[in-house]
């Protein structure tokens, strides 16, 4: 028997990429049973697993409706709820605000008088800690200092929700636990999922994702700054199961990265993609995005590979591929949730 069999489970934000995918392995890891709360904002209905052990509500956790139907019955609860990405939070700061500091927050007051809850794990995101270069980058380790020049909103909000989890733990020993994510990709994220959110990055999300995409339709994968810029990527069933390292194994109050330890620059990424996807599509180099001064990052490994027993084990190459044939399978459902989005794109 796993630590997990057997428990309940509530997920915030567990129709969304990370989310759904992590509902999953827990569904396979034989929970009793698992409330998800999404307010399909950047996620759509049919990642809910179609499990009798699955509850769904719909809304948003800092809803007190829906924050009333949280019981204390979960011996696990994971915060993945976010104001979807960067562009989107500058384009709209107080809608963040509203999906990203204050679900934490919500969450964080509500259950900290619960009892059984064993561990209570926030998604942090590398981006909000990050050495701030376009020269060398180091692998940023989880005590580096933070740097009060954000690029976002959306960095602002996931450090902030790591100082309410500390503060949390130490004022009222909620057990919490904070995952710190580098770039994730993987099956299950679907472009243009959700509702509009102000900028075409609410289609163009994520890098991989889109130019997979572009690359089979023989589109232009854009370049911004010529792809100097490199990013750390970790497969998503890697992301789950560090999840689920940092619920058994985490410390409570302790921070953990979730990271390949592997920098790939973004042009090698296009290279890659193109040469897996067998396109012709072209390199469109563009100027560097204005906003963004985080230019080469990667995550330290050693923290949680000693205390969590955690290493991603998917290489790029084989996770590429993998996404690329999950990519051509579900292309239906990815052109109709970007066509809704088309009359907005063309008006921006």
């Amino acid at each position: 028997m796993t630590e997990l069999e057997n428990c309940s489970v509530l997920v915030v934000g567990g129709a969304g990429f990370v989310g759904s995918n992590l509902v999953r392995r827990l569904l396979r890891a034989r929970v009793a049973k698992v409330q998800i709360v999404d307010n399909l904002l950047s996620a759509e209905r049919v990642n809910v697993p179609d499990d009798a052990r699955v509850l769904f509500t719909e809304g948003s956790i800092a809803d007190d409706r829906v924050l009333s139907q949280v019981a204390d019955e979960h011996e696990y609860v994971f915060q993945l709820a976010t104001y979807h990405g960067n562009q989107s939070s500058i384009q709209n700061p107080l809608a963040d605000h509203e999906h990203s500091q204050l679900t934490t927050l919500k969450l964080f007051e509500h259950t900290k008088t619960f009892r059984r809850v064993k561990k209570l794990v926030y998604a942090g995101a590398g981006c909000a800690v990050a050495e701030k270069t376009f020269d060398r980058a180091l692998a940023t380790s989880e005590d580096a200092p933070v740097s009060l020049q954000m690029d976002s909103p959306y960095s602002i909000s996931k450090i902030v929700g790591e100082f309410y989890a500390v503060y949390y733990f130490n004022r009222h020993a909620l057990p919490t636990v904070r995952a710190r994510f580098q770039n994730v990709y993987g099956p299950g994220e679907i472009l243009g999922a959700g509702q509009w959110r102000g900028t075409p990055a609410t289609v163009w999300r994520n890098v991989i994702p889109t130019f997979i995409y572009k690359a089979l339709k023989v589109q232009a994968l854009q370049l911004e700054g010529g792809g100097v810029t490199s990013r750390d990527f970790i497969y998503v069933e890697d992301i789950v199961r560090g999840l689920m390292s940092c619920a058994t194994h985490g410390k409570p109050g302790e921070v953990y990265n979730l990271a390949s330890g592997v920098e790939t620059s973004i042009r090698q990424l296009a290279e890659q993609i193109t040469k897996l996807t067998g396109s012709s599509a072209p390199l469109d180099i563009r100027p560097r995005r204005d906003w963004d001064r985080s230019g080469k990052r990667l995550g330290s490994t050693e923290k949680a590979r000693l205390e969590l027993g955690f290493e991603a084990e998917i290489r790029l190459s084989d996770g590429l591929a993998r996404t690329v044939e999950w990519t051509k399978e579900n292309l239906s459902l990815i052109d109709s949730c970007i066509a809704k989005h088309d009359q907005s794109m063309r008006l921006c």
